[in-house]
């Protein structure tokens, strides 16, 4: 392999972690930010920002990775955070879009004033936008490098490991958040998202197993498509 070549990796990771890193920055600079940091949970409380993390992490440990590639402990780190990682990426960029694009109102906070960026459509106004760039680093990026990154570098993971270690990855993550986001909505009287804030509890133990098993469901479909 050339020095190009092996440079390559390197970069797409590099690269990816930084736009995350600059998406979650961006989000101190919204007046929104100290509304949000006040809520138990902060940012945290966001699926998106867990998802975010998770991402990052793996793209550092993908750095080091190319950096060092003769230590098998930090690929082998990188593989099992990659598991949560990737389907976790694919779920929230999935239903972001589709909310934001169908359902603004399922997904966006009603806007406050000067929460959001300026727009000439009374529509997009009705709700809190962050600016795109900061959008498209939080939910479009992490998905996009995880998928390049397993399709282009990364090998396929065995039958076993998908079927077994990836139910466990994908039920642990949906108990864990759903959980997680239930302690914060008690104390803070919200959810983080309108469509919890509009759903009952029955069917909002819908909608965590429902994304619980499409990030499943996402894992096996991607690991099969994946070749070698």
């Amino acid at each position: 392999m050339t020095t190009s070549a092996s440079f390559t990796p390197f970069l797409l990771h590099a690269g990816a972690a930084a736009t995350m890193a600059y998406g979650y920055m961006g989000l101190h600079t919204l007046p929104i930010h100290s509304f949000i940091v006040n809520q138990k949970g902060g940012h945290f409380q966001f699926l998106t920002i867990q998802g975010l993390l998770v991402a990052f992490v793996t793209m550092v440990l993908s750095m080091l990775a190319d950096l060092v590639p003769v230590l098998s402990l930090i690929k082998r780190a990188k593989r099992a955070v990659f598991m949560i990682a990737m389907p976790l990426a694919v779920v929230i960029s999935t239903i972001y879009w589709t909310l934001l694009l169908a359902f603004p109102h399922l997904i966006l906070r009603p806007d406050m004033e000067g929460e959001s960026e300026p727009s000439s459509s009374s529509k997009a106004s009705q709700f809190a936008r962050i600016p795109v760039q900061m959008d498209l680093a939080l939910h479009a990026v992490p998905a996009i490098s995880l998928l390049l990154d397993f399709f282009l570098l990364e090998r396929k993971y065995t039958n076993k490991q998908a079927i077994y270690g990836g139910f466990f990855v994908a039920a642990a993550s949906g108990l864990w958040y759903a959980w997680w986001v239930e302690e914060c909505a008690k104390f803070n009287g919200i959810f983080p998202y309108p469509f919890l804030t509009f759903s009952p509890f029955h069917i909002r133990v819908v909608i965590y197993s429902v994304a619980t098993a499409f990030a499943y469901v996402c894992f096996l479909t991607l690991n099969a498509l994946r070749r070698a």
